[in-house]
């Protein structure tokens, strides 16, 4: 058998291999980071469900509500929004500048209106209904949270629809609380609103459990007759027939809204953006339905 020769080896050559690999081996805390990484572009999973809807479709009391679609909204008179612009549905906002000219000519409350609340996504109310100022996940509390506000997927302020007001100056008594319904602008939604096609969703002892809220009011039209007011009282169908809104609105207004003999209010086209809305303090809105 022949002898083996030795083998002769370049070591400069094979260092440079061995350092090549090493630098371009998926390996190690950076290579785990990338992996990562690159799941999360590929697929980012769905938040977590606040609780688990009951047989007839509540969830906490709450009914379901589609998320509207942001080419159906207009902002409202800019300055009416507390924080960000109010976005409702447009036959809803129309007849909300009706209301607030309407508010605008009565001495004691006249400029004192704002909007709190309004139109809100999905995602924005997971937020409020998660953290909402509290400390911790309020999301782990979701059958006491529920009380005072809609979870995700089931809020009024989804349909664009619904909005929460509020006064400035309001001294003596804060956002979204029932103090509302004792100062002047409360008295006078709850004696004219429904003449704009308001109705107020969660008046006291409510049959859905859920808090006296006299700032809450959702629009479905003057009658039926009202352009829009089929689309939105189709969309609280349910809500008005097994849980009546107090005021509520029976079709025939007591008294006629007459926009045109108040002074004129506006309209922002969809889509159109404010641009100094985001540097607006953040306000309650944050807290409640």
């Amino acid at each position: 058998m022949p002898e083996l020769q030795p083998v002769k080896i370049n070591m400069k050559r094979a260092i440079w291999i061995v350092m090549t690999a090493l630098c371009l081996a998926p390996t190690g805390a950076g290579a785990v980071h990338r992996r990562v990484h690159s799941r999360r572009l590929m697929h980012t999973a769905p938040p977590a469900p606040v609780g688990v809807p009951d047989t007839d479709g509540r969830l906490f009391g709450h009914l379901p509500y589609d998320e509207a679609p942001p080419t159906d909204l207009q902002i409202v008179m800019p300055g009416f929004g507390l924080g960000v612009p109010c976005r409702m549905q447009h036959d809803a906002a129309v007849d909300l500048v009706h209301l607030l000219n309407g508010a605008n000519a009565t001495p004691g409350i006249a400029g004192k209106l704002r909007g709190v609340s309004c139109y809100r996504t999905e995602a924005h109310q997971r937020a409020v209904f998660c953290h909402a100022g509290r400390a911790g996940n309020a999301c782990r509390d979701a059958a006491m949270r529920a009380h005072s506000v809609g979870p995700p997927g089931f809020s009024e302020h989804s349909s664009g629809y619904a909005i929460d007001f509020g006064v400035r100056p309001a001294p003596g008594c804060k956002d979204v609380d029932p103090c509302f319904a004792e100062t002047e602008a409360g008295k006078w939604l709850l004696a004219h609103a429904p003449d704009y096609g308001f109705e107020l969703s969660f008046p006291q002892d409510n049959a859905q459990g859920v808090t006296w809220e006299p700032w809450h009011w959702r629009w479905v039209g003057t009658s039926i007759e009202k352009p829009g007011a089929a689309r939105a009282r189709l969309v609280f169908a349910r809500a008005r027939s097994e849980f009546p809104a107090s005021p509520v609105i029976d079709g025939q207004p007591a008294r006629a809204a007459q926009a045109t003999a108040f002074p004129p209010a506006f309209l922002l086209p969809p889509g159109y953006d404010l641009p100094q809305a985001a540097s607006l303090p953040a306000t309650s809105a944050m807290r409640r339905p």
